[in-house]
């Protein structure tokens, strides 16, 4: 084999674990309401599609939700021990934790693992009901990085273009119907453009009284 080239048939494709069951997940803030928004579909080995219908959002109280993007089984474990270390909280203090507080959580539990880290980036969407009902968004990599915004952010598979879609569409102090429509054009646009992810959606807009959630139709190709 001429300068040690391997054939044809012994070339391996590397692959990411975070893009094994694929994933795209969208959180905006509003005018005292904040929107996050997923794909369905989970997927094996960036080839097949197993489920159309798969949770990558989870409520941690009526006004937090934390959306979890990586490996599947990951996702299922930080979502228990996130739920399971917000209860524990609200049984000490008597309060519920507020969005900057559970980021902070979030954070400490990935960074605890840094050395063999959890495969998942969460996105941390709520509203802080002791502040105003502001909202409060951030994103994290693996070994829990916050990168706290007051605009929008994304994780998953095909960031690029969930930043060019939200780029173009996003407004500041939308209203929660506004933003639910800009946050599902967001999402259905981009994952229109990545095989990994897609084939519906599901939004939730968090208010200060109610909690909207919609699932979306999507291209099932």
């Amino acid at each position: 084999r001429a300068g040690g080239a391997a054939p044809e048939s012994e070339r391996v494709t590397k692959m990411s674990i975070m893009s094994y069951n694929g994933a795209a997940i969208i959180a905006m803030c509003g005018k005292e309401c904040v929107a996050i928004a997923s794909d369905l579909r989970f997927g094996i080995n960036q080839q097949q599609t197993t489920a159309v219908d798969m949770k990558k959002i989870y409520k941690i109280h009526d006004h937090l939700y934390v959306g979890l993007s990586g490996l599947a089984t990951d996702q299922a474990t930080l979502a228990q021990r996130f739920k399971f270390r917000h209860n524990m909280y609200e049984l000490r203090e008597s309060r519920k934790m507020r969005p900057e507080t559970f980021a902070n959580l979030v954070s400490t539990v990935l960074y605890e693992k840094r050395f063999g880290p959890y495969y998942a980036e969460p996105i941390v969407a709520g509203l802080d009901a002791t502040n105003g009902y502001k909202p409060f968004i951030t994103g994290m990599d693996l070994i829990g990085a916050m990168a706290p915004t007051d605009n929008f952010v994304v994780c998953g598979n095909n960031e690029e273009s969930l930043f060019g879609v939200c780029e173009s569409m996003y407004k500041p102090d939308l209203e929660p119907e506004e933003l639910f429509e800009v946050i599902a054009q967001c999402i259905l646009a981009g994952v229109n453009r990545d095989c990994l992810s897609g084939w519906g959606g599901v939004v939730h807009v968090i208010s200060k009284d109610k909690v909207i959630t919609r699932t979306l139709k999507g291209r099932m190709d």
